[in-house]
């Protein structure tokens, strides 16, 4: 008998508050804590996600150290694992429970966790899959009036995507969300305490914006930098999974950047980066523009995703820049500026800028004109053609260049989430889909429409993970 092996099983559709409290009791209870998860064949019809995504979810637990496939039964495993403790549900207490057996002839022990289970993995599967009409969007009919915009031709545009080429160039990143349970103040200082459920992992920055990309249909390409670490490694095989045709060149000299973040109860508590901000050595930028050089043939769309942690420093822009306008292709470009400093004044004659009110402000060095003077005075800097600015809960401003008395027009989408979940990667959604669109013949209102609907969609979930255009279809159709 191992002693320090506390084993538990279960088909595991969806790792809820119920199936938590089971681990973190069993995990007190031992060293060392296995999971077995119900194989396909074994669950049958009780099995509703396949068993790979189930073993990986269970081994994405901070409270699991090892999660197995049940293959043959229950009963067997506990035979060739011999663990201490097995520990089951409280609702298994009168039940037969064929564990026993097994337990009584090396004089193992059965414990039943407890706590009530209040829902189901099925409640939440079904909850997961309620149709796109649930994620309670709402369209601006006014400004679809005012510029003439028709769903139909939204949908038109969103269906022929596929035919798009795009090639996004920046920062990698590998997002973290860790889930906690509050477990209350510090006795000793003012100080929350927590503890980690799960940890659920996501390609960011730039990767993301590719992901999202390839997700809508159009062939993709990225172009950028990890680490030579298990970080850069995920980013690389997720990339290949997701159908972004990745050219990741790795430097041994920085880590890939990792941002995690803790939250509990639907609540970001604190964030921790791990990254290096200084510019990609000169060697590094020659590999980058020639990745994109070769990348860019055929291609549609240019994307400058920007974190600002190096890899797209003035010498790449400028050279890419001009390898984007040989090729005649749509280019946009996003600097993000949050706990990192940008600047969107450095991407110069762009088919479209998107940028936040605050990274509009920091370029122009101007805390004091109006929202409309300010974006103005950044489509003059940048001379770009197209501009979305972004205002969180309000929305957007669209502006565009136009021939006539009036060199600007200008214009405002209001959001179209009234009760967003998480705000990651509502930038790299709009960025993307209003980029493409223009590249399918969309003028500027329509792809700011569609760059809205894509963000407003993203930020009603959890993680920055690859828009789906049925979703997007759906609601239009809706």
């Amino acid at each position: 008998m191992n002693t320090e092996i506390v084993f538990v099983s279960g088909i595991f559709n969806v790792l809820h508050p119920g199936h938590l409290r089971l681990l973190k009791y069993a995990r007190e209870h031992g060293k060392r804590l296995v999971v077995g998860v119900i194989s396909d064949d074994i669950a049958g019809y009780d099995a509703h996600v396949p068993e790979s995504l189930r073993l990986e979810a269970v081994r994405l637990n901070a409270l699991v150290d090892e999660a197995i496939l049940v293959t043959t039964s229950v009963p067997d495993v506990i035979a060739r694992l011999q663990p201490g403790v097995v520990v089951k549900g409280r609702e298994h207490v009168q039940r037969f429970n064929p564990e026993l057996a097994v337990l009584d002839e090396y004089k193992g022990r059965l414990l039943f966790s407890s706590g009530e289970v209040t829902f189901t993995s099925q409640d939440l599967i079904q909850r997961e899959r309620q149709p796109a009409d649930s994620l309670n969007l709402h369209l601006p009919s006014d400004f679809l009036k005012r510029h003439k915009i028709a769903t139909p031709r939204l949908i038109d545009i969103l269906e022929s995507l596929a035919a798009l080429k795009m090639v996004v160039i920046g920062d990698t990143i590998v997002d973290e969300y860790i889930a906690c349970e509050p477990l209350g103040l510090s006795g000793e200082d003012p100080t929350v305490v927590v503890t980690p459920i799960s940890t659920n992992r996501f390609v960011g920055g730039a990767a993301v914006v590719a992901a999202h990309a390839a997700n809508l249909g159009a062939q993709t390409e990225l172009i950028s930098v990890i680490g030579d670490d298990e970080a850069g490694a995920y980013a690389s095989n997720e990339l290949r999974r997701l159908g972004v045709r990745a050219h990741l060149i790795s430097d041994d000299s920085r880590p890939t950047t990792v941002k995690q973040r803790f939250r509990a109860q639907d609540k970001t508590l604190l964030r921790v980066s791990r990254l290096s901000q200084r510019s990609a050595d000169p060697h590094i930028q020659i590999q980058l523009i020639e990745s994109t050089s070769h990348a860019m043939v055929g291609a549609n769309v240019l994307v400058f995703s920007d974190f600002n942690y190096g890899v797209l420093p003035q010498p790449v822009i400028d050279r890419v820049a001009a390898i984007g306008r040989d090729n005649a292709a749509v280019m946009s470009a996003d600097s993000q500026s949050s706990s990192q400093i940008g600047d969107i004044s450095r991407y110069q004659n762009m088919t479209l800028i998107a940028a936040t009110e605050r990274e509009t402000r920091l370029a122009l060095k101007d805390s004091e004109s109006g929202v409309n003077t300010v974006a103005n005075a950044l489509m003059v800097t940048t001379r770009c053609q197209h501009l979305l600015m972004k205002l969180g809960a309000d929305g957007l401003i669209a502006l565009t260049r136009q021939k006539g008395p009036r060199e600007y027009e200008i214009d405002q989408v209001p959001a179209f989430n009234p009760s967003p979940r998480d705000v990651a990667g509502a930038g790299d959604s709009l960025l993307v889909l209003a980029s493409l669109a223009l590249a399918a013949g969309a003028n500027i209102w329509e792809a700011s429409v569609l760059g809205s609907l894509a963000a407003a969609a993203q930020v009603s979930r959890i993680g920055n993970s690859p828009l789906s255009p049925s979703d997007l279809l759906k609601e239009l159709r809706g």
